[in-house]
């Protein structure tokens, strides 16, 4: 059974830096696409950034790049995301996901197996 599950969220002050990970097991890590979404109280759940199964190339949210990388250890079967400069705005809990085909599909109902996610909070 495909299992996603994040880590490494939590309270951070605007400006500060955190790295996210997932963890997979249960699939073959290597043949997905992997997504990172988020979503906020009373949001819809939004499209942060994918990477394609060999980890060259990434597709980011106009909102994040620049801030925002995205990497993949096909070897560990993780995705990582690290986030540099965080604001406020970017409080939310966090979930990577496997995709499709594509490394450049940014609409949620393309993904799958979620995990559960990690909270992550930009105080100002």
């Amino acid at each position: 059974q495909a299992q996603l599950v994040e880590s490494g969220g939590g309270l951070v002050q605007a400006g500060d830096s955190l790295r996210l990970s997932c963890a997979a097991s249960g699939l073959t890590f290597s043949f997905y696409t992997m997504g990172w979404f988020r979503q906020a109280p009373g949001k819809e759940r939004e499209f942060v950034a994918a990477v394609s199964t060999s980890g060259d190339s990434m597709n980011y949210a106009d909102s994040v790049k620049g801030r925002f990388t995205i990497s993949r250890d096909n070897a560990k079967k993780m995705v990582f995301l690290q986030m540099n400069s965080l604001k406020p705005e970017d409080t939310a809990v966090y979930l990577c996901a496997t995709g499709g085909t594509s490394w450049r599909t940014t609409q949620a109902r393309n993904y799958a197996n979620w995990g559960q996610g990690t909270q992550v909070t930009v105080s100002s």
